[in-house]
């Protein structure tokens, strides 16, 4: 078997392309969720603690060198950027409760969409009924 051919059928199987759809709905999901968090959740937070930014705090393990007479930095400070790593942290909590949120959502969507009573069937007819119809239709063609 050639190999384009095989790699043809590989493509083609149901579980791959169901696998590619997850992986963009996902994609596009993220950035909702992403947004979400950067522009309207990360926002009420920093009122919520004075405007706080956790981005700003690092630990200056070196400091810069600048030159005296142009101010011109010679060499970069260097630091450890704690306030990032902390906001990254906040970030991810509140995009996996969003996550949460919203599979529970559509959990619950698919539980009542299952827990929907069927409508019953008629009932069987009882022996007597049986009967009765039997002899219903033998005095009907007997007319």
């Amino acid at each position: 078997m050639s190999f384009v051919k095989e790699f043809k059928e590989f493509a083609m199987r149901g579980n791959v392309i169901d696998m590619a759809v997850g992986v963009v709905i996902g994609a596009a999901f993220g950035k909702i969720i992403s947004s979400l968090v950067d522009d309207i959740i990360m926002p009420l937070v920093g009122v919520a603690t004075g405007g706080m930014n956790f981005t700003d705090y690092k630990w200056v393990i070196q400091q810069a060198v600048i030159d005296g007479t142009t101010q011109e930095v010679l060499k970069p400070e260097v630091t450890m950027n704690w306030g990032s790593w902390v906001q990254t942290i906040v970030d991810f909590l509140i995009v996996a409760f969003c996550i949460f949120v919203a599979i529970k959502g559509i959990n619950q969507l698919k539980r009542t969409k299952e827990e929907a009573p069927e409508p019953e069937a008629p009932a069987e007819p009882t022996k007597e009924e049986v009967l009765l119809t039997e002899i219903r239709d033998l005095l009907k063609e007997k007319k």
